[in-house]
């Protein structure tokens, strides 16, 4: 059998005395590290073996970065270039060169940690655009799992919040009303105030009675299940923030008793909502019930503007939902309203008043249908003034209660039920450019498998060992030889 002549040359020339064949080892060992050298430089995407590609920029944050227009410097004081949070934040320079990462050490760069408060020996990241600035530190860029006391990441969300909020000239202030609700920014709410912050959102709580108003800079006010009525303060505050073109996110958990909310109810009455009726939908389709539980449904996402890129996606999960009653067509064109529906049951889904009825299927007299369980509603004030309200017939889904006691993941994190609140406020806050699916923050796993492992400690170990190996034995075998 003919020989390949590129071997037959090597054979000939170059293995055919002990110092051809150590320059051929040398020149081979030295394009290995020419190649090395090159790929660092090239700074390409590492490969990214993490179940829910945790190192790899989603293009949700390419297209936030990609058209910002400012320079921005990233500086990451005290890590290593080896450090897999660099390697992800590197990414960013080949979507937009107006970002600049530079990797500092305290020694380096004196002037930065004295500007910005870093610490001796600790890690800091600083995003900055002229005056702005924000400081991160490693801390910040994990969550953790109280009861398996598992690292969730949240680099990316932080780093492209970061890097947003230095180059937008003003925030979006989202405000949550406090003191009509057993939930707030800090309790029960913990994880979504979390999540606004790194969607570039100022978040601030709202105590109404003692500012008398809706402040001015408010471009989303939230709203969450009254167990109390407003106050005449607050109605008459809100009122006059709804006739200056002010947007409100309500919502609204299943109630087992009837309340007094007389004001409430003139607020939903000012976007054509009738008042909460004492009741919880239930299903009593398999397909879209969770475990078995027919309060513990997966409602029917509709396509809109605020649900444009979760329609296609695995749905929400919500627990203890109300319906929505709003008037009819009629009245909502009198009051100048045009209603859009968000969230629906399936057709097999029912409204059950009775509590004392343990039966889980439907009885006699109980509502049964498609029910409207969110909805969108654009009221006209004037030509030049509109108000939106966009409105859930449930509270629980966004906050932290937990549907197992053996897991503390809270009820925000669970499918897309985190885009459609984020989505809604990114809506009401007139940014839907951040109307987005937004990657997982799960677990911090490594998921290679022992075939993976081996590769990639063959590519970069037993390759250049064997090629010393084969050049050594075949030196030895050549000087024998002679």
């Amino acid at each position: 059998m003919k020989e390949n002549k590129f071997i037959e040359t090597i054979k000939k020339k170059w293995l055919i005395n002990s110092s051809k064949t150590i320059i051929l080892i040398i020149i081979i060992l030295a394009l290995f590290i020419g190649i090395t050298i090159t790929m660092q430089k090239l700074q390409l995407t590492p490969i990214d073996l993490t179940a829910d590609k945790l190192f790899t920029l989603t293009e949700e944050s390419k297209q936030k970065v990609k058209d910002i227009e400012k320079e921005i410097n990233i500086f990451f004081v005290g890590y290593t270039d080896e450090d897999s949070t660099l390697d992800l934040a590197k990414q960013y320079t080949k979507v937009n060169d107006k970002i600049k990462i530079e990797s500092v050490t305290a020694t380096d760069r004196p002037d930065l940690v004295q500007k910005y408060g870093i610490e001796t020996n600790s890690q800091g990241i600083i995003v900055e655009a002229g005056e702005r600035y924000k400081v991160l530190a490693s801390s910040d860029l994990y969550t953790y799992d109280n009861s398996t006391y598992e690292t969730i990441n949240v680099a990316e969300e932080k780093l492209t919040a970061a890097i947003k909020s230095v180059s937008v000239e003003q925030l979006p202030k989202v405000y949550f009303l406090s003191g009509y609700s057993e939930f707030s920014l800090n309790t029960g709410m913990q994880y979504l105030n979390m999540y606004l912050e790194n969607e570039v959102n100022e978040v601030q709580s709202l105590d109404i009675l003692s500012q008398g108003k809706v402040p001015e800079d408010c471009n989303t006010l939230v709203v969450l299940s009254p167990e109390k009525d407003f106050d005449d303060i607050a109605t008459n505050a809100i009122t006059d923030y709804i006739n200056k073109g002010g947007n409100i996110l309500w919502l609204n958990a299943a109630t087992t008793r009837n309340l007094d909310l007389t004001n409430v109810n003139k607020i939903l009455a000012l976007y054509g909502v009738n008042p909460f009726e004492s009741g919880i939908i239930r299903e009593t389709d398999n397909s879209k019930m969770v475990s078995g539980s027919p309060d513990l449904i997966m409602p029917e996402v509709q396509y809109s503007d605020v649900t444009s890129k979760i329609y296609d996606s695995e749905g929400l999960i919500f627990i203890n939902a109300t319906k929505i009653n709003v008037v009819d067509s009629e009245k909502l064109e009198t009051l100048g309203i045009e209603k859009t529906d968000l969230i629906t049951t399936s057709e097999n889904a029912y409204f059950r008043k009775n509590f004392q009825i343990s039966s889980q299927t439907i009885q006699d007299g109980e509502e049964k249908g498609k029910l409207l369980v969110g909805a969108k509603l654009d009221k006209t004030i004037s030509e030049e003034t509109k108000s939106t309200l966009i409105i859930y017939g449930e509270n629980y889904f966004v906050s932290d209660y937990q549907l197992t006691q053996t897991s503390y993941t809270p009820m925000v994190a669970y499918r897309q039920n985190k885009d459609l609140v984020l989505n809604s406020i990114a809506y009401l806050s007139d940014r839907e450019e951040d109307i987005t699916a937004r990657k997982s923050t799960g677990n911090v796993t490594y998921t290679a498998t022992q075939l993976e492992n081996n590769i990639i400690l063959g590519i970069i170990t037993i390759v250049p060992l064997l090629i010393i190996i084969i050049g050594i034995v075949v030196w030895i075998k050549r000087r024998r030889q002679k």
